[in-house]
């Protein structure tokens, strides 16, 4: 596959359990097929790039220091399992960081606003409009389409309760819904393969 080609995760709910604020790396679990869906893209050669909004640092509930703990923990689990990742990228900042100057005036990066996507644009030479986006949110969708990619939306994490109860009220409709983030990879091989 193409080298300018990478699959945007989110971290909690879609890799790892969903477990509130990680404010320990111990808390940190992946969920099962994470590793296995994660070596798949690994195989393929597109890259994994994990986006991750981490608003705990700017409400002070931990300090900026325990992310980088919690993803060399998240690293270790998926080395072990045969898996990597290309990069990891998050935002520190408040919901609130554009309305507020308090919180960090000019954040890009939040999902849905594309910063980290942008970024790892830039770091790795990728086609946005060529890459996929997952999470179990439709924040992850917005952001995904915000650059011209696909958005996939998956049932772990809130995905579930999300797609039951909150789906008439999305701005945006995901390229597509899986059970998980495996089915999620698997489908986005798919895709590809069919538009060769």
């Amino acid at each position: 596959m193409s080298d300018n080609i990478a699959v945007f995760i989110d971290r909690d709910g879609t890799i790892t359990k969903e477990v509130g604020y990680v404010n320990h790396p111990s808390r940190l679990e992946l969920l099962p097929n994470s590793a296995e869906a994660i070596s798949l893209l690994n195989r393929y050669g597109l890259k994994a790039i994990v986006t991750t909004n981490q608003a705990g640092v700017a409400r002070g509930y931990f300090p900026e220091h325990r992310i980088h703990e919690t993803h060399q923990r998240l690293t270790e689990l998926l080395n072990k399992s045969g898996a990597h990742l290309d990069a990891i990228y998050y935002c520190p900042h408040h919901p609130h960081a554009g309305d507020n100057p308090q919180y960090h005036r000019d954040c890009n990066c939040r999902k849905p606003n594309p910063g980290m996507l942008l970024q790892a644009k830039d770091d790795f030479d990728l086609d946005l409009a060529k890459c996929y986006v997952i999470g179990d949110k439709i924040s992850d969708v917005e952001v995904a389409h915000r650059v011209k990619a696909k958005g996939i939306f998956v049932l772990t994490g809130y995905g579930l309760g999300s797609y039951e109860y909150d789906r008439a009220s999305w701005p945006v409709e995901p390229d597509h819904i899986s059970e998980d983030l495996l089915y999620a990879v698997q489908w986005i091989i798919s895709d590809l393969e069919h538009s060769r």
